[in-house]
């Protein structure tokens, strides 16, 4: 059989219901064979095939004489697309990944500063205190060339973009333009998907579901359904057409594409969590792309550092830690200027009113006080929006506020603002660590990567795992009521 490990049986082509549109004379017989009906046309006459089985990649022709084999690919017949609908009042229509819709994830009440017609992003603006650190929402590919225009008007010759968004967009053609998008869920249409898996997820999803969209118009004459508003559904969902892969861009495409008319600008995609800290090999990333930029590690006054711009879906969260990183990291490259940036001023936190696992850190570590406060007054800098700092405190105050507890959408209430104390808590306290990192690395060129330097502190790892201490003070209330139970140790 020429060594192919087809199986002898025939296997059926399965199709969705739109798939049964393909052209033929609408029979039964028709719909079965259409998998074979590629190579038919190439005038291969039955008598001259010997047989003619299938496997998982393709169908396998081999001829009477056992000299020739080869296998014809029909994708799009072969696939196993799948099709669904929002509501019983919208139209059926493909899904990517099998199961999500492709949602607008820019609309005018996510740019809470107004900044997309004058700067060409969502809450778009730039750190006080004179540091080269902007943050923006979502642009468009014409609002991100916007964008850079603003930037080189105001003189930064040198930019570093790092889009740090986790979960996969893609770009469609749409009025001269190119807008975003992003595959959601049917049970939760406002949330983007999160907890992928690392590395890169998200580019590769890009390329799938790029394709996917491109069979999906050939399929469906040209067109392809998004929805751009998912609050009242009104005319869902629009058909967008799709004449070919180049009206489809992945988020690499379109923000590499100034690399060729501005050789000094760079772009790097550094994933960052939605809630809680990086991951230490996410630390790791944004220094090794700090490294590649020499006007970052000298301290020429000739030639200032580059300005450094970040961006995620609102311009909030994820941004607002990645520009409390770079002003960080622009406060070192400073350090001994005659002119430099600043930060706000800010009135000092008494040990009394500092967090418990901030003030053991300040007591452990040389210059502790000096590091924490550098990082409150880089969170004051870029809290024009989102003030992390503050967030912790307002997450705890909820927590201490609540009396009965009750369920939302099946969780305890106290869980979740428990959780979400301890992941804005987490976030401040690996940016002090962050910070303890530049000041021991910055001088030395970043001769340790984040990871390894911290393999060399491990008093920072206990100061974390000791950063929850509920389990040690609830009431015996819990136990009785089940949500927690006592474990013998022996």
């Amino acid at each position: 059989m020429m060594g192919t490990t087809a199986s002898a049986a025939q296997q059926a082509v399965s199709a969705s219901p739109l798939e049964s549109r393909v052209p033929g004379d609408g029979s039964m017989e028709d719909q079965h064979s259409l998998s074979i009906h590629s190579f038919q046309t190439l005038g291969l006459h039955n008598s001259k095939a010997k047989s003619i089985i299938t496997n998982k990649v393709a169908p396998v022709v081999i001829t009477y004489n056992c000299r020739e084999e080869f296998q014809i690919h029909d994708d799009l017949l072969k696939a196993n697309y799948t099709v669904g609908r929002i509501s019983e009042a919208t139209l059926e229509h493909y899904l990517v990944q099998g199961k999500y819709f492709m949602v607008r994830d820019v609309y005018g009440k996510l740019d809470v500063l107004n900044t997309t017609g004058s700067c060409g992003a969502p809450n778009f603006r730039q750190a006080r205190g004179g540091y080269a650190v902007f943050g923006m929402g979502q642009p468009s590919l014409n609002g991100f060339k916007l964008v850079l225009q603003k930037l080189q008007r105001e003189g930064h010759k040198e930019c570093v973009f790092f889009c740090v968004r986790e979960e996969p967009v893609v770009f469609l053609r749409l009025e001269g333009d190119f807008v975003s998008y992003t595959p959601r869920g049917k049970e939760n249409l406002h949330e983007n998907l999160q907890r992928l898996q690392r590395g890169g997820r998200a580019e590769s999803l890009e390329l799938a579901i790029r394709k996917e969209i491109h069979d999906f118009a050939q399929l469906s004459e040209g067109a392809y359904y998004v929805y751009n508003d998912i609050e009242r559904l009104r005319d869902e969902p629009h058909a967008v057409r799709v004449q070919g892969d180049e009206d489809i861009q992945v988020t690499d495409e379109v923000y590499r594409r100034p690399v060729f008319l501005q050789p000094s600008y760079r772009y790097h995609r550094l994933p960052l969590p939605a809630e809680g800290a990086p991951l230490e090999e996410q630390f790791d990333a944004f220094i090794r792309f700090l490294r590649e930029s020499p006007s970052l590690l000298l301290r020429d006054p000739g030639r200032p550092p580059p300005a450094l711009l970040f961006g995620c879906q609102t311009g909030v969260g994820r941004t607002n830690l990645a520009m409390a990183m770079g002003t960080l990291v622009l406060h070192h490259h400073h350090r001994g200027a005659a002119q430099k940036p600043d930060f706000p001023h800010l009135p000092k936190t008494s040990p009394r009113d500092r967090l418990r696992v901030i003030q053991s850190f300040v007591e452990m570590v040389p210059k502790g006080q000096q590091i924490v406060e550098e990082v409150d007054g880089a969170i004051a800098s870029c809290s024009e929006m989102h003030d992390m700092r503050e967030a912790i405190y307002e997450y705890k105050k909820k927590l201490e506020g609540i009396g009965e507890d009750y369920q939302i959408q099946g969780s305890s209430t106290k869980e979740y603002f428990l959780q979400r104390t301890l992941q804005s808590l987490e976030r401040y306290f690996y940016l002090i660590v962050f910070n303890y990192y530049l000041h021991e690395q910055y001088p030395l060129g970043f001769a340790l990567s984040f990871s390894r330097w911290m393999c060399r502190h491990p008093e920072l790892y206990r100061l974390r795992a000791d950063m929850n201490r509920s389990e040690l003070t609830v009431t015996a209330e819990l136990l009785a009521k089940g949500t927690r139970v006592l474990v013998s140790e022996q």
